[in-house]
């Protein structure tokens, strides 16, 4: 019970939009999006993706409707994902990277009634509506706060697990699962609008709505790293300096090569944030000793349960012991050991279950699949 004292409030009544639009009404001309030599501040955001909703609205998408997005990295992506969601639309990112099939079969599962695009070509069989951010004819004259029937429970998105058994699944978020992510009185971290953000991982991986929502929702600077700069550990490194960037967030097979080219300079990150596989914590000497007032933060999630699940910091004593430790469950979420249906004893080895109010609603179109990993928690609710 002590280990998972993770009660905490959060704005329960609060969707993702509600707190993006307080966001912009606080810090209207803090930039909030940069991509290669464009930026935009927050009210310049928020009234091309009113915009983009009220297209939507218009050709006809209502609450809960699935939208596709097939778009590279780009200003567009984050004016699409925010115009969506204003319209009361479920995104569904699809990597531009995916074969053919596999875009067609995730278009054809989530039954996406839009499709947005950007600079692409789109070589898929698609019948439905298709509307082209980088077009005029994307958005509506009307820049008014779109309106549509969004609540904490409707859903935000869905975003397709690789499937290692044939086909990926879509797995559903809802706005509520997000919030209590970034917002409740337990939280760890003191993001703030001063901070800068790298948004370096494909939107179609979880690991960036922590990154998106990280830097819009508390008025922060995200900078959308171009597929070329997330490659070249060389030019991320100089975006990094460059840009002065506060939180960066890493995989850390990604992390390691960046290491190979740090060379002590200064940087301004003052949170290096790692989750989506284990950590070699022993990996971390020259980095720690390179920035000593940088808190490294080990995080371990699936995006069954929104990002992530648990929170560990990585200090000299962690670095030392060089154990993989993902620490204890985050605000909202209890985490238990088990063996079948029984708990396992301390040190007894056993299947992590994760309860509370970060589960996603459930394999889309999957009910014996989500009737099988989503099951009543035997120590509680839910």
């Amino acid at each position: 019970n002590e280990f998972n004292a993770t009660e905490a409030e959060y704005p329960r009544d609060k969707t993702v939009v509600e707190l993006f639009e307080e966001q912009v009404s606080k810090t209207p001309e803090n930039t909030a999006v940069v991509f290669e030599d464009n930026s935009l501040t927050y009210a310049e955001l928020n009234a091309k993706a009113n915009s983009l909703a009220n297209k939507l609205i218009s050709k006809g998408i209502k609450s809960g409707d699935y939208v596709a997005m097939y778009i590279e990295r780009s200003m567009e992506m984050v004016i699409g994902i925010y115009g969506i969601i204003k319209a009361g639309g479920i995104y569904v990112p699809i990597n531009t990277m995916y074969p053919k099939d596999r875009v067609e079969y995730i278009l054809k599962d989530c039954g996406a009634k839009v499709l947005v695009v950007g600079a692409e070509e789109l070589e898929v069989d698609y019948d439905g509506e298709i509307i082209n951010l980088k077009s005029d004819e994307a958005y509506s004259e009307n820049r008014s706060e779109a309106k549509a029937e969004i609540t904490p429970e409707s859903g935000l998105y869905v975003i397709y697990t690789s499937g290692t058994t044939g086909m990926p699944k879509g797995v559903e978020i809802t706005h509520k699962n997000v919030v209590r992510l970034m917002f409740n009185d337990k939280f760890e971290y003191d993001f703030n609008e001063s901070d800068v953000w790298t948004m370096f991982h494909s939107y179609g991986f979880d690991f960036s709505v922590w990154e998106m929502y990280g830097a819009t929702l508390y008025g922060g600077k995200l900078v959308v790293v171009s597929e070329e700069e997330a490659k070249d550990t060389e030019k991320f490194i100089e975006v990094l300096r460059e840009k002065k960037v506060t939180v960066l967030n890493q995989v850390p097979t990604a992390f390691y090569n960046l290491m190979l080219v740090d060379n002590g300079e200064k940087l301004d990150v003052r949170y290096l944030i790692f989750g989506g596989e284990a950590l070699n914590p022993t990996k971390l000497r020259a980095w720690r000793k390179n920035h000593p007032n940088c808190k490294i933060v080990n995080m371990y999630g699936i995006t069954e349960t929104t990002v992530h699940v648990t929170y560990r910091e990585i200090g000299d004593e962690e670095i030392e012991r060089g154990i993989s430790d993902i620490g204890k469950a985050i605000p909202t979420l209890k985490t238990y050991i088990m063996d079948e249906n029984k708990m396992c004893g301390i040190g007894i080895p056993g299947e992590l279950c994760i309860a509370g109010d970060g589960l996603a609603r459930g394999y889309l179109n999957r009910p014996e699949l989500t009737a099988e990993k989503f099951v009543k928690n035997p120590f509680g609710e839910g």
